[in-house]
C-alpha cells in the first residue's frame, strides 16, 4: 500500500487536479502582489502571527529542534486535513491554495518594497525547503480537490450504473489517500529538516 510506485501511479491518475492546484496557487501568488495594497493590512497580520511564533521559538534551548517540530506538525496537520476536508466539495483546498499563494506573493512584494534583494530572499529563504514543501502542499490540495469532485459527481449523478461506478471510485480514492498521507509526511519531514537547519542558517547568515 505504501510503495512509492503506488504513490507515483496515483499522482499520474490525479494529474489534472495537480494542475488545477498549481494554477490556484499561482493565482494566489499573483493576487498577493496585485492586492497587496487593499489586503496588505490583513496579509501583514498573517505574517505578524508567524513572526510572533518565530520569536517564541528562538527563545527555546534548542532553536533548530523547536523549529523542526513546529514546522513539521504545522505543515503535516494542515496537509492531511486539506485532503479530507476536500469532502466538502473541495472548498477548503481552494481556500488553502489561494491563501498560501497570497501570503507568499505579498511577502515577496512587501520585502521588495522594503529594498530587500528578492533573488536572495527566494534562493535563501524559500527555495531550499520550498522545493519539497510546495509540491507536498500542491499534492495534498490536489487530493482534496479530487475528493470534492467525487462528492459533487455523486450528488449530481442519478444513473444507477454511474453511481455504482462512482462509489467504487470513491473507495479506491480513499485508499489512495492513505498512501498519499504517508508519503506527504515523509516529504514534510525532509522539508522541515531543511527549513529548520539549512534555510535557518542561510537566512541568518
Amino acid at each position: 500500500m505504501f510503495s512509492i510506485r503506488t504513490f507515483w501511479n496515483d499522482l499520474r491518475i490525479n494529474k489534472t487536479m495537480l494542475l488545477v492546484s498549481l494554477v490556484l496557487f499561482v493565482i494566489g501568488i499573483i493576487a498577493g502582489v496585485w492586492l497587496a495594497v487593499p489586503l496588505g493590512e490583513y496579509l501583514e497580520k498573517q505574517l505578524e502571527q508567524l513572526r510572533g511564533v518565530t520569536q517564541q521559538l528562538q527563545q527555546s534551548n534548542n532553536v533548530e529542534l523547536s523549529y523542526f517540530i513546529f514546522i513539521f506538525f504545522n505543515n503535516a496537520i494542515k496537509s492531511i486535513l486539506v485532503i479530507y476536508l476536500g469532502v466538502f466539495l473541495g472548498i477548503f483546498p481552494v481556500i488553502f491554495l489561494v491563501m498560501n499563494g497570497m501570503i507568499i506573493g505579498f511577502l515577496v512584494y512587501s520585502r521588495n518594497m522594503e529594498g530587500v534583494d528578492i533573488v536572495t530572499l527566494i534562493v535563501k529563504g524559500l527555495l531550499p525547503h520550498g522545493i519539497i514543501e510546495i509540491p507536498a502542499i500542491l499534492i495534498a490540495a490536489a487530493y482534496g480537490l479530487k475528493f470534492g469532485k467525487l462528492i459533487l459527481d455523486s450528488l449530481t449523478t442519478w444513473d444507477s450504473a454511474a453511481r455504482y461506478r462512482l462509489k467504487t471510485e470513491r473507495k479506491q480514492f480513499i485508499r489512495s489517500t492513505i498512501t498519499a498521507s504517508f508519503w506527504l509526511v515523509i516529504m514534510l519531514v525532509v522539508a522541515a529538516g531543511i527549513e529548520s537547519t539549512i534555510t535557518y542558517w542561510l537566512v541568518r547568515s
